[in-house]
């Protein structure tokens, strides 16, 4: 390889690297909003005489939003496959972005009646396609162009350290308008701030993907260097061959996400109104909490290159069954201890993100490239569209908002025991690759061709 080849090859992997992350970031900047304002806008947009109903409507929001993205995928992940992930990836990016911008403009329930609801769930519906497109482009891309050697930290910058990245810049946008606009004029103008803003993470996000090559992979289809499969990647995917792939793909992500919803999605909500803390000290430690989540990602992404996705599973997910539960119950009698709350959360996401961290390559690597971005984004979505329901169940199972602890640990249990039987029944994929030739569709467990070196 030629001193330029080598020097564009680096290029092309730190900008595939760069839109992956901050593709996923801004993904979940734009779906971790509501969750920062849910507290605020519950009583605004539904009235009603029990503050859980209130939120359990702002996190029903939040569920539809996920039970929009298996469409979403279905939709951009076809065209990602047939069309190129970079080109699906800058149509997605940019709806989402605009939806979450429209969502600081709806009426309020006292201006508007029954409509204000009706339209906010309108748009969240709407922003649930644009996010399962961004998913199933942004996670091939990255992992698709790095080399082999690196593909679990890949993955694991991409869904931990995307993910901590989003939530950090949402925590850090919200320590800002919630201090220009502090108590009442948060409820009246700071709120619809946090929406808008959904435009600037659209705008960065299109900036850095314009710089952004194709997948590698991809274009070797497209240049006919490799053999392409015909047909559509749906009827293939519910095919014979890989329906059971994709079943246990979602068992896995469906008890991934529940842990994740239930513990740093549902932290902005508990904190503020489990524990009573103020808005700026739940700011910071949310803050905290996201920056150990990157690196917790990372750190995840980067053990399962050296023992295997399926080993990092089983080993952080066996001591997650109690660990989990047990942080949660020691958090609610921190009440008034900021400190210590910090700490016990940032413990709770290490171990929540270091499990995980290897999952995106995992469904990577069950799927031939002809139908990667479908497979992937697919498994995903339906795993995160049934676990983003968890803090909705959450709140409609507690009579008061002094019950929702409790919950949270059974809940947190059930779905760790989910995740952890999820990895008994799947084989490693570390020693696959992303090769195509061993992938055939008669191949129920989607065994890939191994990778040269590994």
């Amino acid at each position: 390889m030629s001193g330029r080849t080598a020097t564009h090859r680096r290029q092309q992997v730190r900008w595939a690297g760069l839109a992956s992350i901050t593709g996923w970031a801004m993904d979940l900047y734009d779906l971790f909003v509501i969750l920062y304002v849910a507290s605020t806008i519950g009583p605004l947009l539904f009235p009603a005489d029990r503050a859980t109903l209130q939120l359990a409507f702002v996190y029903a929001s939040f569920a539809v939003t996920l039970v929009m993205r298996p469409l979403g995928s279905a939709l951009f992940g076809v065209y990602a496959d047939r069309n190129g992930r970079k080109r699906a990836m800058i149509i997605a990016i940019t709806g989402a972005g605009v939806s979450t911008a429209l969502m600081g403009l709806v009426p309020t329930y006292a201006a508007a009646g029954i409509a204000a609801p009706i339209l906010f769930g309108l748009l969240r519906l709407i922003m649930g396609i644009f996010v399962g497109g961004v998913v199933a482009s942004t996670h091939t891309l990255g992992t698709e162009t790095v080399s082999a050697r690196h593909r679990g930290l890949m993955s694991g910058l991409v869904a931990g350290g995307g993910a901590g990245a989003g939530a950090l810049v949402a925590s850090i946008v919200y320590f800002i308008i919630s201090g220009i606009f502090p108590g009442q004029a948060f409820s009246t103008y700071g709120w619809r701030a946090m929406f808008l803003t959904g435009l600037l993470t659209a705008a960065v996000s299109f900036y850095i993907y314009r710089r952004t090559d194709e997948s590698p992979l991809w274009k070797a289809k497209q240049n006919g260097t490799a053999p392409t499969r015909q047909g559509s990647p749906l009827k293939e995917l519910f095919g014979l061959g890989y329906r059971v792939n994709l079943l246990l793909n979602v068992v896995i992500v469906t008890g991934a996400a529940s842990l994740y919803y239930l513990t740093l999605g549902f932290f902005p909500t508990y904190f503020v109104k489990g524990l009573g803390l103020d808005q700026q000290s739940a700011a910071i430690i949310l803050a905290v909490v996201n920056i150990i989540t990157i690196a917790a990602g990372a750190a995840g992404g980067w053990i399962s290159d050296r023992i295997g996705r399926r080993a990092t599973f089983l080993g952080c997910g066996a001591p997650m069954v109690v660990l989990v539960p047990f942080l949660y119950h020691h958090m609610n009698d921190q009440a008034g201890r900021p400190a210590s709350v910090a700490l016990l959360a940032s413990l709770m996401a290490v171990f929540v993100v270091v499990a995980q961290a290897p999952v995106l390559i995992f469904l990577n690597e069950r799927f031939p490239t002809d139908i990667r971005a479908t497979g992937t984004g697919l498994s995903w979505n339906i795993g995160f569209g049934l676990g983003g329901m968890t803090p909705t169940l959450v709140t409609l199972i507690s009579p008061q908002v002094s019950d929702i602890p409790s919950r949270l640990v059974l809940l947190c249990a059930a779905a760790s025991a989910l995740f952890l039987l999820g990895a008994v029944l799947t084989p490693e994929t570390r020693h696959t690759g992303l090769q195509d030739t061993a992938a055939a569709p008669h191949d129920p467990q989607g065994t890939l061709e191994p990778v040269p070196g590994q």
